[in-house]
């Protein structure tokens, strides 16, 4: 009996190696998928001003919409090669987990429990964000202390109504949430007054702000009740994938901190600099490693720019929604971007 129960034993730890080996071998296919696909799928914001909109011919533009454009470049060597995917907030995670999308680029908060419960992984972070509230400036309210009784409009599948919850009841402030399943009836719900607050990332009430008839009648309040850092998500159990979409945004941050622009790009081939040759693919086999071409990175630089050049014409000063630096300005510079070596 004794020489059973450790037969048994033994085969119940194999098993458990397997499982733990063959899983995450048997999920390493995502970038075959997408190559056989020829086409990367992106599900994005249906409508955010600045990060996924579509312009007057139709085509995907935004800062979200960028970063995917980035990762079909490294893989393809051409940023057209994807199709975004519209997705609402309470299906999101829902549509990377089934396979209907291949990466979420879509003003998506990195938390705890996000990341250790639904089988996703998050890219580096690609925007510092925090939740913030607006308000018609015939409410007459300036600052988050007078909002007592406020109807505020908000999205299902966020991080919304918790963030409300731990800044207005430790302050004794009550509120009615209002919740709207669809992003157009949201905005439209507090545009017609139905709602006296809207709630939501303060870069995304700047998209919001941005498509009203007359943005000078909205104010974002002073306060910012929560941190948001919003990052690209993939699937578990594929870090090849992951890989691939997180040094594409390093790709981006590392290309501006080192003067590599879509213009100049040709010439920094020609660097000295040992960092920028291996980001390059002058030296090194770091697309290898990747199962990418060497030119993964230049491709990405050269077809898309660097973070700073997407930021800027998507959601910077001189757009609609006139967004400064702040957080999102590169380490060397004040800000929290920083991207890993390329070594």
């Amino acid at each position: 009996m004794p020489k059973m129960i450790t037969k048994i034993a033994a085969l119940g730890i194999a098993a458990a190696v397997f499982a733990v080996f063959a899983g995450p071998a048997s999920a390493q296919a995502t970038l075959d998928t997408v190559k056989k696909r020829g086409k990367l799928l992106c599900g994005v914001s249906p409508s955010s001003a600045g990060y996924s909109y579509a312009d007057d011919k139709g085509v995907r533009q935004g800062f979200d919409t960028d970063v995917c454009r980035a990762v079909s470049s490294a893989v393809f060597g051409a940023p057209d090669k994807v199709e975004f995917v519209p997705l609402n907030t309470n299906i999101r995670f829902q549509a990377l987990q089934s396979g209907e999308i291949d990466v979420l680029s879509r003003q998506t908060t990195m938390t705890f429990s996000r990341d250790n419960s639904l089988g996703l992984d998050f890219a580096p972070i690609v925007f510092y964000d925090g939740q913030g509230l607006m308000v018609s400036t015939k409410l007459g309210v300036k600052n988050a202390s007078e909002l007592s009784q406020a109807a505020i409009c908000l999205l299902p599948g966020t991080t919304t109504l918790q963030n409300l919850e731990d800044y207005f009841k430790p302050r004794n402030i009550k509120y009615e949430a209002v919740v709207f399943e669809d992003n157009n009836e949201w905005r439209n719900a507090f545009f017609s007054g139905r709602c006296d607050v809207i709630t939501t990332d303060r870069s995304d009430l700047a998209s919001v702000r941005a498509v009203a008839n007359d943005p000078k009648q909205f104010i974002i309040l002073p306060e910012t009740i929560s941190k948001e850092p919003l990052a690209p998500v993939v699937r578990q159990n594929d870090s090849n994938w992951r890989d691939i979409v997180s040094w594409s945004v390093n790709t981006l941050i590392a290309a501006e901190e080192y003067g590599v622009t879509k213009d100049n790009v040709d010439e920094q081939l020609k660097s000295k600099d040992p960092e920028v040759q291996r980001m390059l693919g002058v030296n090194g086999d770091l697309g290898k490693m990747l199962n990418l071409d060497n030119k993964w990175a230049y491709n990405i630089i050269k077809q898309n720019g660097n973070y700073g050049e997407i930021f800027e014409r998507s959601l910077g000063e001189k757009t609609a929604l006139g967004l400064t630096r702040g957080p999102n300005q590169l380490w060397n510079k004040g800000g929290l971007l920083y991207s890993p070596p390329f070594r």
